[in-house]
């Protein structure tokens, strides 16, 4: 399982999966979305613009993603 840290919340999925290189585009992100690729805490996901927060599990190709909200910079 890989941490992915995000500097706010909520931020949606599709967002994530392109800006953390998961996928290689957001064209290619709202499309393993849309094909129903993609959980979320378990469930399949296909709301591209799902919110996600801190705490979330996101997987995909059989890869897990824990998302973790960064602390903030001092």
């Amino acid at each position: 399982m890989k941490d992915v840290l995000i500097n706010h919340e909520p931020v949606e999925l599709y967002k994530i999966l392109k800006f953390e290189g998961i996928v290689d585009s957001g064209a290619a992100a709202k499309a393993v979305i849309d094909e129903g690729n993609v959980m979320v805490n378990g469930n399949v996901e296909t709301r591209r613009r799902n919110k996600i927060k801190s705490g979330d599990l996101i997987e995909i190709g059989g890869e897990q993603y824990k998302i973790v909200l960064a602390p903030p910079a001092a």
